[in-house]
């Protein structure tokens, strides 16, 4: 009997005018509604004004999105989108003959992501004059539900796929090319579901400390904690991983470790500086 999972879902919901309209794009979006939402509670109970709150949106969302496609430009294909760089921020792609075509954004690094909303946040509390220690625990203690729902955008697009195993769980991705070149279509760890599963845990957890440590808010506690435990185990599950660019192949860690060793420990420092600090009291 066959127990392994047989994964053929179309990543196209329907056509609109020629535009396609995928799953990725509404979980991505989805999952980044969700986290803002969370976080206007917590920031409004904190003394944002609504004026703030609006530039905190605009910020936050523009880091995100400008730093992931950034970074996934530079990181992984950086001889390509050099040498084309209206590809870089434009949804579009050269065919042969010159023209372009629509193909949406494919490629966000995680990474870039990251870094992107950290100097908008950066920024943001430099024009306002807001804390800036608060703003980034509070970020990142919705940050991984997002994460949670980017992964699951990953898994319908069946993308960023494992390695090979036989594990009754594993997955036939029969719509990726990946898949088929570097699987041998063997069924593979659904290492997106793996990731997207820790990063939701990390949520749970980062609500539940939320709760009854709020005096923590501004430490650098949160913002420590979550870096450390998102790339922690984004390090650890890159072993199941299958190498998404061709340079990796020479490479003893891939490059998604390679850019998580720093964030683990700057998370790591601000976990201990905040522990061995008062907490801060008022705004």
């Amino acid at each position: 009997m066959n127990l392994f999972i047989h994964w053929d879902i179309d990543p196209e919901i329907f056509n609109l005018f020629g535009i396609p309209v995928r799953y990725y794009g509404i979980l991505f979006v989805g999952g980044i509604v969700l986290a803002i939402f969370i976080l206007e509670k917590m920031a409004k109970s904190q003394g944002f004004t609504q004026k703030e709150w609006d530039k905190l949106t605009l910020y936050g969302l523009l880091g995100i999105v400008l730093g992931a496609r950034l970074g996934h430009c530079l990181f992984y294909q950086p001889d390509y989108f050099l040498s084309h760089p209206i590809e870089i921020l434009l949804p579009i792609q050269q065919t042969v003959d010159g023209s372009y075509h629509f193909i949406g954004y494919q490629g966000l690094a995680s990474h870039g992501g990251g870094l992107g909303l950290i100097l908008a946040l950066i920024i943001f509390t430099w024009q306002t004059k807001r804390d800036l220690w608060i703003t980034l625990d509070l970020v990142a203690i919705v940050t991984p539900i997002a994460g949670f729902f980017i992964r699951m955008a990953n898994l319908m697009n069946s993308e960023i796929i494992g390695k090979p195993t036989d594990m009754p769980w594993g997955v036939e991705f029969v719509r990726s090319q990946e898949w088929v070149k570097q699987c041998h279509s063997l069924p593979c760890h659904p290492t997106q579901v793996y990731e997207g599963l820790t990063y939701l845990a990390i949520f749970i957890l980062n609500m539940f400390l939320y709760k009854r440590f709020k005096s923590r808010v501004g430490s650098g506690f949160f913002f420590g904690l979550t870096i450390t435990l998102i790339f922690v185990a984004r390090f650890f599950i890159e072993f199941l991983k299958l190498r998404q660019v061709e340079f990796e192949n020479q490479m003893s860690l891939d490059m998604g470790q390679w850019l998580s060793i720093p964030f683990v420990l700057v998370g790591v420092y601000f976990v201990w500086r905040s522990l061995n600090n008062p907490p801060k009291s008022g705004r």
